[in-house]
């Protein structure tokens, strides 16, 4: 099993920035891809940003140019940087992990940006 424990959520000022962390402990051989989903109130999950084992990166439209995907290998930690935040960024936001053979999902936080 794969234990997802994510962090770095909060309220935050539009314009302002954070920084979501999401580490990856557990049984696994290997991790194929790292992401971040998200889902505002009323509104469907969607994909935000993953980023592969070999560094590939891509995003969704609405994070392009303002959030930064990175992964620590070594720690198994995913990372989102947010930045030029946002009212529509409010959400919960998810970290997805993809291992050999299975599909884990992170519990979600909170992301709230307002004056």
């Amino acid at each position: 099993q794969v234990q997802l424990a994510e962090s770095g959520g909060g309220l935050v000022q539009p314009g302002g920035s954070l920084n979501l962390s999401c580490a990856a402990s557990g049984s696994f051989s290997r991790i194929l891809i790292m992401g971040w989903f998200r889902q505002a109130p009323g509104k469907q999950r969607e994909f935000v940003a993953r980023i592969i084992s070999g560094g590939y990166t891509n995003y969704a439209d609405s994070a392009k140019g303002r959030f930064t995907i990175s992964r620590d290998n070594a720690k198994n930690t995913v990372y989102l940087q947010m930045n030029s935040l946002t009212s529509e960024d409010t959400a919960i936001y998810y970290c997805n992990i993809v291992t050999e053979g299975r599909v884990s999902w992170g519990q979600g936080i909170q992301v709230t940006v307002s004056s």
